[in-house]
């Protein structure tokens, strides 16, 4: 066992290392000159040798004035450092300091969305395998919110519960009449800011997963051993149940490849609703060019799939039996 998550946690730190590299580079190979920006803000009054002085000032201050070589390897010592760089966007305010306003907003909106789809959506799945009518209901409902786009979804709602009916907010994270803090009429209006985008997260999580636990439950009621216990006379319940058993191990795998396209789809949904979480952080620091703050979004969002993946991981191996056997050599 032990080799074997030693084997798993090298696979990790290759895959974080390749991956926060491809990060470092991919604000570097967009066009344009964050500084630049930055100083087509300054007034146009200013004189061509004082916004040169500028320019040649900031491009030191972040370390833009090195090689690329260099850049690259001081990315890295700044990263064991703890340190992620000043925002350009928000300058002079670090990059950590940023993101760890938005971060809460992000794990408030991803984790019960996430968890909370896949719990509903097998339970779901797995009463419409063995229910003709909640068949005939489900399945259709959860083929449409799977082909929906969160984005498209995000804004049917926002028309529809927020311009139309007027129940809910469609932008920000609570109103803007007030400050944070921790009386319960801002706690009030942060969950009624809150419900659109985790409507919109759900519904599209739930449809996938209940048509998945569906056609899982469906196969293994036609298996062999499903057949062979209904000939010995068990119980239809404790068919079910080792139905059931088998046909969430997939889901728990589908689970750990669709967090990265859970999450950009949190992203999109940040965007339309105006929810300042990291997707409406990343969205305003490749319109200004801040490579320290999209760098500081992805690293965010890569080791939370990575961490994510290993819990998942860890989750499979207490769940299977099969698969802790095979880890120690034992066989059935």
């Amino acid at each position: 066992m032990k080799r074997y998550f030693g084997r798993k946690i090298l696979i990790y730190l290759l895959t974080f290392f390749l991956a926060v590299t491809i990060d470092w580079m991919i604000p570097r190979f967009m066009p344009g000159d964050p500084v630049r920006n930055m100083l087509t803000r300054v007034s146009v009054n200013t004189n061509a040798s004082a916004i040169q002085m500028m320019y040649d000032y900031y491009s030191h201050l972040f370390g833009l004035d090195m090689p690329l070589w260099q850049q690259y390897l001081s990315f890295w010592k700044s990263l064991f450092m703890g340190e992620l760089g000043i925002s350009v966007y928000l300058f002079p305010t670090p990059v950590k300091d940023v993101l760890l306003r938005a971060i809460p907003y992000d794990a408030f909106l991803l984790v019960p969305s996430i968890l909370l789809s896949w719990y509903a959506g097998n339970k779901f799945g797995a009463f419409a395998a063995r229910s003709k009518w909640l068949d005939n209901t489900i399945s259709p409902l959860s083929y449409i919110l799977t082909a929906t786009p969160y984005m498209w979804l995000g804004i049917l709602l926002a028309w529809f519960f927020g311009i139309v009916l007027g129940i809910f907010p469609i932008a920000g994270a609570y109103s803007f009449t007030m400050r944070p803090n921790l009386s319960w009429n801002f706690i009030g209006s942060v969950f009624h800011h809150w419900f659109l985008p985790f409507a919109s997260l759900f519904l599209v999580g739930f449809g996938g997963w209940a048509i998945g636990m569906r056609n899982m439950i469906i196969y293994e009621l036609e298996a062999d051993y499903s057949h062979f216990l209904g000939a010995l006379g068990a119980p239809k319940k404790l068919v079910r149940k080792y139905a059931f058993s088998n046909a969430v191990l997939p889901q728990i795998t589908g689970l750990a490849l669709q967090l990265g396209v859970i999450v950009a789809g949190a992203l999109v949904t940040e965007v339309v609703f105006s929810y300042p979480g990291i997707g409406y952080l990343l969205l305003a620091a490749i319109q200004n060019q801040d490579y320290f703050l999209i760098q500081g979004c992805f690293l965010f969002i890569i080791i939370g799939v990575l961490l994510a993946n290993f819990i998942i991981d860890i989750a499979y191996i207490l769940v299977d039996p099969r698969t802790r056997r095979g880890m120690t050599g034992e066989t059935a």
